[in-house]
């Protein structure tokens, strides 16, 4: 049974059905660099350049990605410490009880107002529990720009299941996906819920004022048909199929083979980023393109095309003529060709 980040009703007039909501996606857990103090730091200037060498960490150790290789004890500079935030007191220093720190609002320099956990709790409004699908649009007039948060709600029940299914398949009927609301976080929020196959999908909207309004700039003009047709043929070579598993985050694994050098006291050496030159002639610059493109790999799962069987020529050779001389060669062979003579009439 998936995870349940919230649990409600979703409601279709005078039908409603209760579901929970599961995230859709999961974040790729990070390398994590945390901030901790060396000594000394400031003093050292530009030997911070000089061939790195592992350091101690106090609190946590270091991820084991292999067998630790560095130098003598004597070799080893001053160990680092984990750096920490805490709560406290920004004019004693004092630190402060995480049990006595409430919510507050500042509404003035220094000045706050603050809220107990009942206050805050009896601002739940109705789409705190349920999801009311107020209007149905097209999917196409959704602006991929305002998806969020994505979540699968699953039905909480045997009952509810059949409810969610019948409504999912008016919506794949009628092309539309239902729009709605939804209390999360302390937050009111638009939601959009669509069909997906036997199930649904919701898709938190960002607000009108959470997006930004396009400044592209620039004139409409014409543009050069031929430079079009060029880009357009670059973009038929790279044509294919989504398949996410075949993007990686090549920034982590640099990172991961950074941290295994530091561990085994290996020098560094950076990595030299091509910069693209100008382009100056894009017309030259697209044709260079398409030169160089290779041909774009099949889509994985499809099927390859039979060839066209051609059918086997039945007429007979003796009247097969050569096709060579065109018009003139052929007016030729007619005015050579002896005239036939005339039918004989039948004698009644």
């Amino acid at each position: 049974m998936p995870r349940a980040s919230w649990r409600g009703f979703l409601r279709l007039s005078l039908v409603s059905c209760p579901i929970y909501l599961s995230p859709a996606t999961s974040r790729t857990k990070p390398l994590r660099l945390r901030q901790v103090w060396r000594p000394g730091l400031a003093d050292e200037g530009d030997q911070s350049l000089d061939p790195a060498r592992p350091e101690q960490v106090t609190e946590p150790s270091l991820p084991e990605f292999g067998g630790h290789h560095g130098g003598s004890d004597a070799d080893q500079p001053q160990p680092v410490t984990r750096v920490t935030i805490r709560p406290h007191d920004l004019r004693t220093a004092e630190q402060i009880d995480k049990a006595e720190v409430v919510k507050g609002y500042e509404y003035g320099r220094g000045q706050f107002v603050t809220f107990t956990p009942e206050e805050l709790k009896a601002l739940d409004v109705e789409s705190s529990k349920v999801i009311d699908l107020e209007k149905f649009v097209p999917r196409g007039d959704l602006d991929p720009v305002y998806l969020d948060t994505p979540y699968y709600p699953y039905p909480d029940g045997p009952v509810a299941e059949e409810t969610l299914r019948v409504i999912g398949a008016a919506m794949t009927e009628a092309g539309v996906v239902g729009l709605g609301r939804l209390t999360l976080s302390r937050r009111e929020r638009m939601v959009a819920v669509e069909p997906r196959g036997t199930g649904m999908a919701l898709f938190m909207l960002r607000a009108a004022d959470e997006v930004r309004a396009a400044q592209f700039g620039g004139v409409e003009r014409d543009l050069d048909a031929e430079m079009v047709a060029i880009a357009r043929a670059i973009i038929g070579q790279r044509t294919g199929s989504f398949d996410p598993t075949t993007y990686r985050d090549r920034y982590q694994e640099a990172l991961r083979e950074l941290i295994e050098a530091k561990m085994k006291g290996l020098t560094v050496k950076p990595r030299e980023m091509a910069v693209p030159p100008p382009v100056i002639d894009l017309m030259a610059a697209l044709k260079r393109s398409l030169a160089q493109q290779a041909p774009a790999p099949k889509r994985l799962g499809a099927v390859p095309r039979k060839a066209a069987k051609t059918k086997p020529d039945r007429r007979q050779p003796a009247l097969l003529l050569p096709v060579g001389g065109g018009r003139k060669r052929k007016t030729e062979d007619t005015a050579e060709r002896p005239a036939s003579a005339p039918p004989r009439r039948k004698r009644a």
